[in-house]
């Protein structure tokens, strides 16, 4: 990234209880990181049908455990019914290369957007 540019990253927990902060999150943001404990898949549903219908460009993150991984992003895309323009990867958001990664991961596919 250029030296002038600065990345703020913000965090909310998924649960209802946090929705009425979302839109005031995402006012100016390029783009999300879904992170998803494939444990409990069906928790990030209602984040993804949130980024899906606002149309801000989003990222799944499969976050596992010490290199456990039980489904495959493949699965996932089904499970989550999410089109082929969204990435799925795979990470360990407790490790600062996968975290970094991810975001790498983000700013590309919300710049790949901007250009369609």
């Amino acid at each position: 990234m250029d030296q002038d540019l600065i990345l703020y990253l913000f965090g909310t927990p998924g649960q209802d209880r946090f929705w009425f902060m979302w839109d005031d999150l995402v006012r100016g943001a390029i783009g999300a990181v879904v992170l998803v404990d494939t444990r409990r898949l069906a928790d990030c549903f209602p984040a993804v049908d949130y980024f899906e219908n606002s149309g801000l460009p989003f990222v799944i993150a499969l976050n596992g455990f010490d290199g456990q991984q039980p489904y495959n992003p493949d699965e996932v895309r089904e499970a989550l019914q999410i089109g082929p323009d969204t990435p799925i990867i795979t990470t360990d958001a407790r490790h600062r290369a996968d975290a970094k990664s991810t975001l790498i991961t983000l700013v590309e596919h919300a710049l790949m957007a901007r250009l369609r």
